[in-house]
């Protein structure tokens, strides 16, 4: 990635994460009950986080035409889902860490968790009728009808990921892994803040449809990556458990590459580890998948397609943005899909 690119991207990220969390604040206001609910609804919004989902709706909905604040209540709106989705996979992960922090489910237990996650969304909800205000009933309309399809797209993907566990699926394919991540990541990461901003930039005159392809292509190499630093990225920056996904059994490209490469010995011990509830994986079980997952190149397989896929990201945009003048906004979204894979 070129220096002025990443400073680009940098700098945005910072800027209109900044007037996000500012716009955020009026909805995380204290409220009652304020020590069983809303004290903790601001927990996971406040620990930080690089703001890339509504950073992408304002870049995308300003180089597309709109005013300042336009899309302001939908990427707080992103954001505040992109939460709950947090707290409720943390939940049903069994998860310990988040943002270098102890999890809400480790911290008040899971049905405070849950319902922490549940208010969440019921914030953002409240952030997508405001848009009325601001935009029009139409044009609002339009947006929750997006969001909507957005969640019910999100939470497919995450019962498919959860189904595979719980069935102990040893016979996936890369293929299985793309379709998954597609719904669970892409929608809500890349293609639902995209073609949100764009319908608010163009007033609903572009096609949304071309957004999908692109924030497929740029969403799945996002979450690669993530994959990837989850077994060796930095452990400061990282801000989750290191091996946390093989300790959790998730089917990331990584074990699937590993599962149709192993001998059949080592695929019967691996399944069998996979089946054991988490807590019942030992640091030993950890261990010598991550040595297998080392003895097959099972990672630079996954880094080889998540660059692929960045590849064909680029040419994507370049179709999705053709008519689009050049902008800082422009200029970012197009870097976005670099600064994916050289995150550390």
């Amino acid at each position: 990635m070129r220096p002025e690119d990443s400073a680009l991207v940098a700098e945005m990220l910072d800027e209109y994460g900044n007037r996000v969390r500012v716009a955020m604040a009026e909805y995380l206001r204290p409220r009652e009950p304020r020590r069983y609910l809303y004290s903790l609804v601001s927990d996971y919004p406040q620990r930080g986080g690089r703001m890339l989902r509504p950073s992408l709706c304002l870049a995308t909905a300003r180089a597309f035409g709109a005013g300042e604040d336009d899309a302001l209540h939908t990427a707080v709106a992103i954001e505040m889902l992109h939460n709950a989705f947090l707290v409720h996979d943390d939940v049903e992960d069994e998860s310990d860490t988040r943002r270098g922090r102890p999890t809400l489910n480790a911290l008040h237990g899971s049905p405070t968790a849950v319902n922490v996650g549940d208010a969440l969304i019921s914030v953002g909800l409240k952030a997508l009728l405001d848009n009325v205000d601001r935009l029009g009933l139409a044009l609002a309309m339009r947006v929750l009808i997006e969001g909507e399809q957005m969640v019910r797209e999100t939470v497919e993907g995450q019962a498919i990921e959860l189904g595979w566990r719980r069935d102990n699926a040893i016979h996936l394919r890369e293929s299985d892994y793309l379709n998954m991540i597609l719904k669970k990541t892409c929608w809500y990461t890349t293609i639902f803040p995209m073609r949100a901003g764009a319908l608010i930039g163009s007033r609903g005159e572009v096609n949304l449809d071309r957004f999908i392809r692109f924030g497929f292509f740029a969403g799945a190499a996002f979450q690669i990556q993530d994959d990837l630093l989850n077994l060796i990225g930095d452990p400061i920056k990282y801000g989750k458990e290191l091996n946390g996904d093989i300790q959790e059994g998730k089917r990331t490209l990584v074990l699937i590459h590993l599962l149709e490469h192993v001998s059949p010995e080592e695929r019967f011990r691996l399944a069998e580890m996979l089946s054991r509830p988490r807590n019942d994986r030992s640091v030993d079980d950890v261990v010598w998948i991550r040595d297998r997952i080392d003895a097959y190149n099972s990672i630079p397989y996954a880094q080889r397609i998540a660059h692929g896929l960045a590849g064909a990201a680029q040419h994507a945009f370049e179709e999705v943005f053709r008519n689009v003048p050049d902008s800082r906004d422009r200029r970012f979204v197009q870097g976005i899909v670099r600064w994916v894979l050289a995150r550390t």
